[in-house]
C-alpha cells in the first residue's frame, strides 16, 4: 500500500489548491473526491471576481486547477471516504467502496451542499436561471427581476444585495413572517423594489425553450396556487455541511461546521481542514482557495517536523 504524505478528501477549489501547495513543496498527494472535481464553483456560468481573471465560467477553473494538480503529479481516486482513523503516526482513510488509503496527513476538504427545495428540474436549471450567491451572480441579472427563497439572514442579505441591481426583487418565505434580523428587514422595507410574500411554499419550477420563467408557489393556509414571473432564483435556505464523519477527530461547531480558525488546525495532530467546510463568516471562491494553501503548508510544516 502506498503511504501519501498528503492525503485530501474533497476535490473542490479548497482541496485542489491544497494538494497544489503540497506537491510544490514536494510532497507526495492523493485527493479523494466523491463526485465529480470543482465543487460548488462548477454550478456558476461565469465567476468574475476571482482576482486576475477577468472572466470564466466555474467549470473552467475546475479543469484547469485539475489538470495543473494532475501535471506536479497528483494521483486521485473518485471515492467516498467514511472515516479517517489515527495509527501512531500514520492516518488511514478508508472508503465506502472498501479501500484504504495511508498517509502521514490528511486535509478534510469536504466542503458544504446548498439545500435544494426539491423540485422537479431543479438540478437541471442550477445556473440556468437557479443561483445560490448574489455576490457570484448578481450582476447576470442587472435589470431583471428575480426571487429570492428564504427569509433569514442569508436570504435578506442576498436580497439587499441584489435590489442594488435588479428591477425587482422578491422574496418568498415559506414561513408566516421573516426570521431574519430587524435591521436587514428594516434595509428592505425602505427599498421600492423589493416586496415580501410569506406564508407560501415554492412547489414549481417554471422554464422553456427559451430560459427560467419563473416559480409557482402554493399558500400554506389555503392551498391557493399562483405563478410569480421572475428571470431567475436566489435559493438561501441553508448550507449543509457533511463533516459528521470525522467529528471525533475535529470539533464542530453548533451548525456541524469544523470548528478551526484561520490556521486550519484541528484537535487532532495531522488533521487539517480547509474550505467551505470549515467556520467562517465569507465563503467565497478566493476564501476557499487561500484556506487550501494554509492547511497544506501546515500540512508540510507538521511533516516536516514529525
Amino acid at each position: 500500500m502506498a503511504l501519501y504524505d498528503v492525503i485530501v478528501v474533497g476535490g473542490g477549489p479548497a482541496g485542489m489548491t491544497a494538494a497544489l501547495y503540497a506537491l510544490r513543496n514536494g510532497k507526495t498527494v492523493l485527493i479523494i473526491e466523491k463526485n465529480g472535481f470543482g465543487g460548488q464553483i462548477t454550478h456558476s456560468p461565469r465567476v468574475e471576481n476571482y482576482p486576475g481573471i477577468p472572466v470564466m465560467s466555474g467549470n473552467e477553473f475546475a479543469d484547469k486547477l485539475f489538470d495543473q494538480i494532475i501535471a506536479q503529479g497528483a494521483e486521485f481516486e473518485i471515492e467516498t471516504v467514511t472515516s479517517v482513523e489515527c495509527d501512531g503516526d500514520l492516518r488511514i482513510v478508508k472508503t465506502e467502496e472498501g479501500t484504504e488509503h495511508t498517509g502521514k496527513t490528511v486535509i478534510l476538504a469536504t466542503g458544504v451542499k446548498h439545500r435544494m427545495l426539491g423540485l422537479e428540474g431543479e438540478e437541471d436549471l442550477v445556473g440556468e436561471g437557479i443561483s445560490f450567491c448574489a455576490v457570484c451572480d448578481g450582476d447576470f441579472y442587472a435589470g431583471k427581476s428575480v426571487c429570492v427563497a428564504g427569509g433569514g439572514n442569508s436570504a435578506l442579505q442576498e436580497a439587499i444585495l441584489l435590489a442594488e441591481k435588479c428591477t425587482q426583487v422578491t422574496i418568498l418565505q415559506d414561513l408566516p413572517q421573516l426570521t431574519g434580523e430587524a435591521k436587514l428587514q428594516e434595509v428592505l422595507a425602505a427599498r421600492d423594489n423589493v416586496r415580501v410574500i410569506t406564508n407560501v411554499q415554492i412547489c414549481g419550477l417554471r422554464a422553456d425553450e427559451d430560459g427560467f420563467k419563473g416559480v409557482t408557489v402554493r399558500e400554506r393556509s389555503t392551498g391557493s396556487e399562483q405563478d410569480v414571473d421572475c428571470d431567475g432564483l436566489f435559493v438561501a435556505i441553508g448550507l449543509i455541511p457533511e463533516n459528521d464523519p470525522f467529528k471525533e477527530l475535529a470539533d464542530l461547531n453548533s451548525w456541524g461546521y469544523f470548528d478551526s480558525d484561520e490556521q486550519c488546525l484541528t484537535k487532532t495532530p495531522g488533521i487539517f481542514v480547509a474550505g467551505d467546510c470549515r467556520s467562517k463568516f465569507i465563503r467565497q471562491l478566493t476564501t476557499a482557495s487561500a484556506d487550501g494553501a494554509v492547511a497544506a503548508l501546515a500540512a508540510c510544516r507538521y511533516i516536516n517536523q514529525n
